[in-house]
């Protein structure tokens, strides 16, 4: 996979090497040629620049450390381990532990996915879900239809396989499934990628009839579909959306894989998401896990069972999301009192993104040098691009700030781009 754009202001700062990297560079063994189309992470570059205590960063994706339940999760974990420890403490299945996938099939069943245990692999997040599912179903030269923009992490997944991606175009409801037939029949995809709810970047959801278009489209052609769902549960307007494989497995299609994770409802650190999909498939994914890492931390396991069993989890996603919603309108609330004339934006309706459109022929990419100077960060929005890159949005994260940072953000970013439009010619 070839990405083609321009370098970032952030690509020109070389990271930090020892006296003794620069002696041994030359001695190296070659690399894969696999590693020559892996991307860096753009949001993981600007969180090194913006992680001085005194910039204000709405770069990260990151959830409110505040809101993790800290004190329930210890309690859990000293539980285990005092009443299980060593079986905490040891190996286990690469599958996952049995009692963690019987509730989670048992959620998944509440949103419409007829889910059973033996259909589920846990993982070390949803981000390894993406790794495993292209490790099985893609070899060098396929294709995946992917939004555009879509979620950069994913990009650098896919590229470890040396896959081609095809953007589909995306609007204000997310990707434009009537695009995708005619995609289909022009580059023969394997899968098709999307995150379809509150999406990253974003922010955006696909609608119900959408979701129901794009399973059946996808099912005529014998396409797979990876539905990547960490942000279902952070629905700020009602109940959560119903998920595409939902709608897959109603019409009698088998062709969907789920992935979740508790990331963005419990804590990141725990690392836990999980895999649904045909029983086939999973076990393939299972196959491929025992080779990358024998199975999921043990005893993060444990205890989130542990946890959940005794921790109102309906009630914690509820003020997450009232939390969440309250944040996402102090930011729109704070960018139309200080963001120039003919800055816009998409309305979320859940999530952790703003997706910032800048006045005309504002350039993101040097935009964020001069933010950074105002002690001010974000993610310039061409990194998440398979093509038809755009220069002039960004990313905002309102999760992660409290509101009266989020304010003084805004004023700040506000600042560099009423001074910026000032320049334009």
């Amino acid at each position: 996979m070839t990405i083609d754009r321009a370098p970032t202001p952030l690509d020109a700062v070389p990271p930090p090497r020892s006296e003794r990297d620069r002696d041994d560079a030359g001695s190296l063994p070659p690399l894969a040629t696999r590693m020559a189309a892996m991307p860096v992470s753009a949001v993981r570059e600007i969180l090194k620049v913006a992680e001085r205590p005194d910039v204000l960063s709405f770069a990260g994706g990151l959830p409110a450390p505040e809101l993790f339940p800290v004190a329930a999760i210890a309690e859990a974990i000293a539980e285990v381990l005092r009443d299980s420890g060593g079986a905490a403490l040891q190996y286990s299945t690469t599958e996952g532990y049995g009692p963690l996938r019987e509730w989670i099939a048992e959620h998944l069943r509440g949103r419409g996915i007829p889910a059973r245990p033996d259909e589920l692999l846990i993982m070390n997040g949803s981000q390894q879900g993406i790794d495993l599912v292209a490790r099985i179903l893609l070899d060098p030269g396929d294709v995946v239809l992917v939004e555009n923009p879509t979620y950069l992490a994913a990009i650098q997944a896919f590229a470890a396989y040396q896959v081609r991606l095809v953007a589909v175009p995306s609007d204000d409801g997310g990707m434009q499934v009537d695009e995708v037939a005619a995609l289909i029949a022009a580059h023969k995809p394997k899968l098709i990628y999307l995150v379809p709810s509150f999406q990253n970047p974003k922010g955006t959801t696909l609608s119900t009839a959408r979701r129901e278009a794009l399973a059946a489209i996808a099912a005529a052609h014998r396409v797979a579909i990876l539905e990547d769902d960490p942000y279902g549960a952070l629905s700020f307007a009602g109940p959560q959306p119903r998920p595409i494989a939902a709608a897959a497995a109603a019409a009698g299609h088998n062709n969907v894989l789920y992935l979740s994770t508790f990331s963005k409802t419990l804590a990141p650190g725990l690392r836990l998401g999980w895999l649904w999909g045909h029983p086939a498939l999973v076990r393939k994914a299972t196959i491929a896990k025992q080779a990358a890492d024998l199975h999921t931390a043990t005893l993060a396991q444990r205890a989130t069972v542990a946890l959940l069993g005794r921790f109102d989890y309906a009630g914690h996603v509820a003020k997450l999301c009232e939390v969440y919603s309250a944040r996402c309108q102090t930011m729109l609330t704070a960018l139309a009192e200080h963001t120039p004339i003919g800055t816009r934006w998409v309305t979320p309706t859940g999530g952790m993104f703003v997706w910032l459109q800048l006045p005309a022929g504002h350039d993101a990419d040097a935009l964020l040098p001069l933010a950074i100077e105002r002690k001010v960060a974000f993610v310039p929005g061409s990194a998440f691009y398979i093509d038809a890159i755009r220069r002039d949005v960004i990313r905002l994260n309102f999760s992660n700030q409290p509101p009266s940072a989020i304010v003084e953000g805004m004023r700040r970013l506000g600042g560099v781009i009423a001074a910026a439009s000032i320049r334009q010619p």
